[in-house]
């Protein structure tokens, strides 16, 4: 039961650090045109709290990813200045985007599932 707790506490700073920079981005969007197309999946925190990569996710793929990352990058040091003003913390995380591919693989799965699925129904 001792390390049930931890998690619980991890899972719940992950969840407000996706509720307070899912909003800090999506007014971020509303100023710059170029983010509209990208959006927030997910959140994971580093085991020592110190680093949160943020999983975006794009219908235009990882090479439109790759080149929006760039204006990501730029917003860095204005959205981790407004997470810590909005999130008591003694630290507040250094953030790292990576595109995140799960989604992409979730509908791989599925389309393959429903192929299979067309296969074995009879004629």
């Amino acid at each position: 039961m001792t390390s049930f707790i931890p998690n619980v506490r991890r899972a719940q700073k992950e969840s407000l650090f996706f509720r307070e920079i899912s909003q800090l981005f999506m007014q971020a969007a509303l100023d710059d045109p170029r983010l509209n197309d990208v959006m927030i999946h997910r959140v994971q925190l580093s085991p020592d709290k110190g680093v949160c990569t943020v999983y975006f996710y794009t219908n235009q793929g990882e090479e439109h990813f790759k080149n929006i990352l760039n204006v990501l990058v730029l917003y860095r040091p204005s959205l981790r200045k407004a997470l810590a003003s909005k999130i008591r913390s003694r630290y507040t995380p250094e953030l790292i985007f990576r595109f995140d591919t799960q989604f992409e693989k979730q509908l791989r799965i599925d389309q393959l599932l429903e192929e299979q699925k067309t296969r074995d129904e009879p004629s």
